[in-house]
Protein backbone atom coordinates (compact mmCIF):
# COMPACT_ATOMS: atom_id res chain seq x y z
CA UNK A 1 0.00 0.00 0.00
CA UNK A 2 3.44 2.49 0.57
CA UNK A 3 4.43 1.43 -2.60
CA UNK A 4 2.82 3.24 -5.33
CA UNK A 5 3.00 6.85 -5.66
CA UNK A 6 5.65 9.41 -4.52
CA UNK A 7 6.93 6.94 -1.85
CA UNK A 8 8.62 4.03 -4.33
CA UNK A 9 11.57 3.29 -1.83
CA UNK A 10 14.04 5.31 -3.38
CA UNK A 11 13.46 8.40 -1.13
CA UNK A 12 12.42 11.04 -3.86
CA UNK A 13 9.19 12.08 -1.56
CA UNK A 14 11.67 12.70 0.99
CA UNK A 15 14.15 15.38 -0.97
CA UNK A 16 11.19 16.88 -2.78
CA UNK A 17 9.87 17.76 0.45
CA UNK A 18 13.20 18.90 2.20
CA UNK A 19 13.57 21.01 -1.10
CA UNK A 20 10.15 22.57 -1.16
CA UNK A 21 10.59 23.34 3.07
CA UNK A 22 13.73 25.10 2.63
CA UNK A 23 12.40 27.12 -0.59
CA UNK A 24 9.73 28.19 1.81
CA UNK A 25 11.97 29.46 4.27
CA UNK A 26 14.09 30.84 2.28
CA UNK A 27 11.49 32.70 0.26
CA UNK A 28 9.76 33.82 3.59
CA UNK A 29 13.33 35.52 5.30
CA UNK A 30 13.66 37.09 1.91
CA UNK A 31 10.20 38.51 1.99
CA UNK A 32 10.66 39.85 5.70
CA UNK A 33 14.72 41.21 5.01
CA UNK A 34 13.18 43.32 2.38
CA UNK A 35 10.07 44.58 3.58
CA UNK A 36 12.38 45.48 6.47
CA UNK A 37 14.49 47.42 4.24
CA UNK A 38 12.16 49.24 2.73
CA UNK A 39 10.44 50.51 5.52
CA UNK A 40 13.51 51.43 7.37
CA UNK A 41 14.90 53.18 4.19
CA UNK A 42 12.20 55.28 3.30
CA UNK A 43 11.50 56.86 7.15
CA UNK A 44 15.65 57.67 7.55
CA UNK A 45 15.44 60.00 4.94
CA UNK A 46 15.22 63.68 5.69
CA UNK A 47 13.60 65.10 3.07
CA UNK A 48 15.60 67.54 0.76
CA UNK A 49 16.82 70.98 1.78
CA UNK A 50 14.74 74.02 0.23
CA UNK A 51 16.49 76.08 -2.72
CA UNK A 52 18.03 79.44 -0.97
CA UNK A 53 16.32 82.47 -0.97
CA UNK A 54 17.65 85.16 -3.37
CA UNK A 55 18.03 88.22 -1.38
CA UNK A 56 18.58 90.43 -3.94
CA UNK A 57 16.63 90.61 -7.47
CA UNK A 58 17.75 89.40 -10.63
CA UNK A 59 18.20 91.80 -13.78
CA UNK A 60 16.01 91.21 -16.66
CA UNK A 61 19.62 90.25 -18.60
CA UNK A 62 20.43 87.79 -16.18
CA UNK A 63 16.72 85.93 -16.02
CA UNK A 64 17.35 86.21 -19.94
CA UNK A 65 20.79 84.24 -19.51
CA UNK A 66 19.54 81.68 -17.34
CA UNK A 67 16.41 81.24 -20.36
CA UNK A 68 19.46 80.52 -22.86
CA UNK A 69 21.25 78.53 -20.31
CA UNK A 70 17.99 76.24 -19.68
CA UNK A 71 17.08 76.52 -23.49
CA UNK A 72 13.90 77.90 -23.11
CA UNK A 73 14.75 80.29 -25.62
CA UNK A 74 16.90 80.13 -28.71
CA UNK A 75 19.95 82.26 -29.53
CA UNK A 76 18.17 84.25 -32.06
CA UNK A 77 15.00 84.92 -29.58
CA UNK A 78 18.16 86.09 -26.75
CA UNK A 79 19.82 87.91 -29.17
CA UNK A 80 16.10 90.04 -30.15
CA UNK A 81 15.23 90.26 -26.45
CA UNK A 82 18.65 91.51 -25.28
CA UNK A 83 18.31 94.55 -27.93
CA UNK A 84 14.94 95.01 -26.79
CA UNK A 85 16.27 95.45 -23.02
CA UNK A 86 19.35 97.34 -24.28
CA UNK A 87 16.79 100.18 -26.61
CA UNK A 88 14.80 100.41 -23.59
CA UNK A 89 17.62 101.21 -21.41
CA UNK A 90 18.99 103.81 -23.76
CA UNK A 91 17.35 107.90 -23.55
Amino acid sequence: MWNDGWHNGSGAGWLVMVFMMISFWAIAIWLIFNFQRHNSSSTHHAPPPPPPLQSTRQSPEDILHERLARGDIDADEYRQRHDALQARRAP
